[in-house]
């Protein structure tokens, strides 16, 4: 399952949605996810599911890059 990654670039960032990166990742759950990213420095805003019709548009985006972990 492909998940979407909201977060800030920093753990000591307060969240703002105007600096709010995502990304996407391949996992079972979403503590599966947290586990895999827990090494970057990241302040993880919110974690989602991504699928069906959703999927389809999220992998029109230039910016849809699933990362490899």
């Amino acid at each position: 399952m492909i998940f979407k990654v909201y977060f800030q670039e920093k753990k000591t960032e307060v969240p703002v949605r105007e600096r709010t990166n995502t990304l996407y990742i391949e996992a079972s759950t979403e503590s599966e996810v947290r586990i895999k990213l827990k090494d970057r420095p990241y302040n993880i805003e919110f974690v989602t599911p991504v699928d069906g019709a959703y999927l389809d548009y999220e992998k029109q985006s230039e910016n849809y890059k699933v990362l490899e972990i």
